[in-house]
């Protein structure tokens, strides 16, 4: 079968045989033997060349499957056993916007670890992958896995300053003047966070038809710093932009989200001591973050 895939690839008894260390007759032969066991022609050989039939395609595509499904779980197990390394999935928002200005802190706080980040939407961590953990956003409700409260979010509707120029700061800003920027929760479906924002300022019959629409909260932040609109955002994650002067509050209203940030670990085992450490630093941090603390607004 290994032969016969590489000849696929190559198409050539040659190059095969060059790549695997054997001779040309020998590779010849292995492909001769598993047509004669299939019953079926899987290569026609032509002067200089090889051709794959039909059958011989439809084969070298369920053998690149397996021998690539085989490889990769021959790699997650030899990885499962490398406690040096850090492998976690997170959102990638939480990860430019939060994550990312702490590396420096993690890297001081586990320096002996490799540490590695993916930000798939989707994370494999109930499948037979090499993660470690991961942090998710929701409600915390994974049947299959445990879950840890990290951060729950505070709504807060931001812009650029430039949006706000010669308004004073006690005047109610002009929201049919401005462009809303909006997250969507599905292709066809916005989160709801403005709205709630709206009910919670007492401007519940504002209409906020119009405007642009992301699918990813990083997106709506990043049009908000370009001057594009005003969006509602989590006050942990544009903290620092606010810090920097790109982005201005709008109003002294902040809500509580419905939905939170959360570490997520298998079921059934104790922590492995690399997500034990994780762990303890992404509580550490947390905790001494002012905006993790800062109580919600008087309604």
């Amino acid at each position: 079968m290994k032969v016969f895939e590489v000849v696929g690839q190559t198409r050539s008894f040659t190059k095969a045989a060059e790549r695997l260390n054997l001779t040309q007759s020998a590779v010849s032969r292995q492909v001769r033997n598993l047509e004669d066991q299939l019953g079926e022609l899987l290569v026609i050989r032509r002067h200089h060349h090889l051709e794959l039939t039909p059958s011989g395609l439809e084969l070298l595509a369920a053998l690149r499957q397996a021998f690539h499904d085989v490889e990769r779980t021959v790699r997650n197990i030899t990885e499962k056993s490398n406690r040096n390394r850090l492998r976690i999935n997170v959102p990638p928002t939480f990860a430019k916007r939060w994550l990312m200005p702490r590396l420096g802190k993690l890297r001081a706080f586990l320096p002996d670890l490799e540490i590695s980040i993916t930000t798939d939407l989707q994370d494999s961590l109930t499948d037979r992958s090499v993660l470690d953990c991961a942090i998710r956003f929701g409600d915390g409700e994974w049947p299959t896995l445990n879950s840890e409260l990290l951060i729950t979010e505070r709504h807060i509707a931001v812009c650029a300053p430039s949006l706000l120029v010669g308004l004073p700061a006690e005047t109610l800003p002009d929201f049919s003047r401005l462009t809303f920027l909006h997250v969507l929760a599905a292709a066809d479906q916005r989160y709801l966070t403005w709205q709630r924002w709206l009910d919670a300022a007492g401007m519940a019959n504002t209409d906020t038809a119009g405007g642009f629409e992301f699918d990813l909260l990083d997106m709506a932040i990043e049009a908000a710093c370009n001057g594009l609109g005003v969006t509602v955002a989590d006050c942990h994650m544009v903290a620092p932009l606010m810090n920097e002067g790109r982005l201005v509050r709008v109003m002294d209203v902040e809500i509580e989200g419905h939905e939170s940030y959360w570490l997520v670990t298998r079921a059934g085992q104790r922590d492995p001591q690399n997500v034990a450490a994780f762990r303890k630093w992404l509580a550490s941090e947390i905790k001494s973050e002012p905006t993790a603390v800062k109580p919600l607004a008087a309604p």
